[in-house]
């Protein structure tokens, strides 16, 4: 059974930076594809960034670019999402969640495995 843990949310001032973490059982992590999502009260979940060990590529949702990064250490099972120059708008409930299968993808449906998530909230 896989499991997910997200940990490094909390309160932050707009124009912060805060990271997340997520740590990932199992022995196949560094084959699985990371994500990270975010739901926001009353609205559905969105893709925010992924990662991909081999070939090593990232993929960012438009919101994400330029702002956040996300990284992972194999060695660690550790995937990682830092946040910086926060806004309001990023308040949310930041999900990782890891894809068995390859290439890159935004759908929530495509991911196998969700951790259970962990509150960022931006005041202005």
């Amino acid at each position: 059974q896989v499991q997910l843990v997200e940990s490094g949310g909390g309160l932050v001032q707009a124009g912060g930076s805060v990271r997340l973490s997520c740590v990932v059982s199992g022995r196949t992590f560094r084959s699985y594809i990371m994500g990270w999502f975010r739901q926001a009260p009353g609205k559905e979940r969105e893709f925010v960034a992924a990662t991909s060990w081999s070939p090593d590529r990232s993929y960012y949702a438009d919101s994400a670019k330029g702002r956040f990064t996300i990284s992972r250490n194999n060695a660690k099972n550790t995937v990682y999402l830092q946040m910086n120059s926060l806004k309001p708008e990023d308040t949310a409930v930041y999900f990782c969640a890891a894809d068995r299968h390859p290439g890159l993808r935004v759908g929530v449906t495509e991911y196998d495995y969700w951790g259970q998530g962990t509150q960022v909230t931006v005041s202005s």
